[in-house]
């Protein structure tokens, strides 16, 4: 917690005390502001402006009733959706991504992912390590890794954002900034240090009265410059100070600043909490846009609950559309303002489903063989990635392994894992992923 001291003075209620600005850790786990931004300038930052949008599917979606539908195979196993052709010839997904279908040649399908755990957890899915034999502090989660190694591209914006609540289901948070620390920890604009960020008595709990919010920012930044405030605080102070007082981060926020017609294409979704996870927010995605178009590194996202033990083709025939809705809208919003090139979109879950269909109509954790989504990132889209035999159960052409998605997207943020290294808390230089994993061919 920062406190600012600006000149003494008398209240109303007669008692002498200073003025003073608290600015509190803007969610970042209690590490005040000025920290994060000392450690981040001895870190060597870097300038370019790639970023990664990570959306992830808690639960474990049913891979093949989404991108790898088995036809052939016995009724037990092939469930009741039928493939639709997309606008790529040759390739077919599920009857309820129609928008995904429409729009085939802007994404890439991996549908051999090899070496999921069957473990109830983001922790896979953000950092592509294993939760077995990690170094002192634990593996960091990716956007941790792109905070110390690339840094902020404004200091008005957070180079990692975390837009996924905390869920029920606690292991669906487990990813966190492992042995790098809380100076790159996620920013969280719902996490429990909102409640210290305070300018003028206006909260950041007033986000729904965003005009208020914003107004008030001006005129305390107004206020400030006319009092001195500024004068005697350090650089990082400053820019801590900087943050709080531009409007450029809640302008991103403030996803009612965009046409609606924007909004609309991207829809409402659900605000409630689905099962033990998370709620189907479609302005998720528009906020996540705006994040990285102001500067965010990487924004993540946790959508929905995919854990369908039961009633599996009744949950997706109801949750597949609203993701088909919300990923094809903010892939062809990143095409529209030019931004697909720089920004790679990714879609997964921790693990697949069981071939087999059970007794309650549901699919079980299937750790054998899952499937990603990617897009944008100047990556090469149109195609599908691998296949599965024909129960859908494991790999039968190119098994994919976590580690290489992840070396593709560093690769595309302009990071080179064979030579970039971040050092753990014994002092040990460690690689970016696991060892053998190299950015993906097909893709880049």
């Amino acid at each position: 917690m920062l406190t600012i001291y600006g000149p003494k003075s008398r209240f109303c209620d007669g008692v002498s005390r200073r003025n003073f600005l608290k600015i509190g850790a803007l969610g970042l786990g209690g590490l005040a502001l000025p920290q994060l931004l000392e450690a981040e300038a001895q870190a060597g930052l870097g300038r370019s402006h790639k970023a990664v949008i990570m959306i992830y599917l808690p639960g474990g979606p049913p891979h093949q009733d989404m991108f790898d539908l088995k036809m052939d195979a016995p009724s037990e196993i092939r469930g009741e959706f039928k493939p639709i052709r997309t606008c790529v010839p040759g390739i077919q997904i599920c009857e309820h991504l129609p928008r995904m279908a429409a729009m085939m040649d802007k994404l890439a399908v991996i549908r051999s992912i090899s070496d999921a755990v069957d473990d109830h957890s983001d922790f896979h899915c953000m950092t592509g390590r294993f939760k077995k034999n990690q170094p002192p502090g634990g593996w960091p989660t990716f956007g941790s890794v792109i905070s110390k190694v690339l840094g902020p591209v404004n200091r008005a914006i957070p180079p990692f954002v975390g837009l996924e609540p905390k869920m029920q289901h606690r292991p669906y948070n487990d990813a966190s900034p492992g042995f790098l620390g809380a100076g790159h920890r996620s920013f969280r604009p719902d996490g429990t240090g909102k409640q210290d960020m305070v300018l003028n008595g206006v909260t950041i709990d007033r986000l729904g009265n965003r005009r208020t919010l914003l107004a008030s920012f001006d005129q305390f930044r107004r206020d400030v410059d006319a009092s001195g405030l500024m004068e005697g605080l350090d650089s990082f102070n400053e820019q801590a100070f900087g943050v709080l007082t531009s409007s450029k981060l809640l302008e991103a926020l403030d996803y009612k600043r965009e046409d609606q017609r924007i909004i609309d294409r991207y829809g409402k979704g659900d605000p409630k909490p689905h099962g033990d996870a998370a709620p189907m927010l479609m302005e998720q995605f528009l906020v996540a846009r705006r994040l990285v178009e102001a500067g965010a590194r990487c924004v993540t996202v946790a959508y929905g609950f995919w854990d369908y033990h039961g009633s599996n083709f009744n949950h997706a025939k109801a949750d597949l559309p609203m993701l088909d809705q919300g990923v094809t809208a903010l892939v062809e919003d990143l095409h529209q303002r030019g931004l697909d090139k720089d920004v790679s979109v990714i879609v997964w879950g921790e693990f697949g489903r069981t071939p087999t269909i059970n007794k309650d109509a549901g699919r079980d954790h299937w750790p054998k063989a899952s499937c990603a989504l990617l897009a944008c990132g100047g990556m090469k889209t149109g195609q599908l990635i691998g296949a599965t035999d024909r129960l859908g159960a494991e790999p039968s052409e190119r098994p994919v392994k976590f580690g290489e998605v992840f070396a593709t997207l560093y690769h595309n943020l302009g990071i080179d894992v064979n030579k970039t290294t971040i050092t753990d808390l014994s002092g040990r230089p460690q690689y970016l992923v696991e060892s053998g994993c190299q950015p993906m061919p097909e893709l880049v």
